[in-house]
């Protein structure tokens, strides 16, 4: 019987992060061992970061931080998902509160912005994103 997410199969999973109230999709993130061990203990998630190569403490910089509910890991043992409740209102860092907020109209292809930006995002963290 598996006893949590398996990171043998890879070093890095991926991450739904989830609503706890609504159950609106907020973002696609990774998580290491260590990521989702910090999790555990401090109850605010923690992601790792592909690009810096690092771990990274969700609103460790905007304050927009995600306070954990529930984990749960998929029948492989190699996605998992994070139910939370989100602090501050924006889960993506453009501002938004979902980082999906681009729909694709499935008659001609075109895309449009869907929700409201809640902050500045270069007000935010200055020119770096």
């Amino acid at each position: 019987m598996t006893q949590g997410p398996d990171f043998e199969k890879a070093e890095l999973l991926p991450v739904i992060a989830q609503d706890a109230a609504s159950g609106e999709v907020l973002m696609l993130a990774y998580m290491n061992r260590e990521a989702y061990e910090e999790t555990l203990r401090t109850r605010r998630v923690c992601y790792y970061s592909r690009s810096r190569r690092k771990l990274w403490r969700k609103g460790e910089e905007s304050g927009h931080v995600q306070q954990l509910t529930e984990i749960f890991f998929d029948c492989d043992a190699d996605t998992l998902l994070v139910k939370v409740n989100q602090v501050g209102g924006a889960a993506c860092h453009e501002g938004y509160r979902s980082c999906f907020f681009r729909r694709i109209d499935l008659d001609n292809g075109s895309v449009h912005t869907v929700g409201e930006r809640l902050f500045d995002p270069a007000a935010v963290y200055g020119s770096k994103k």
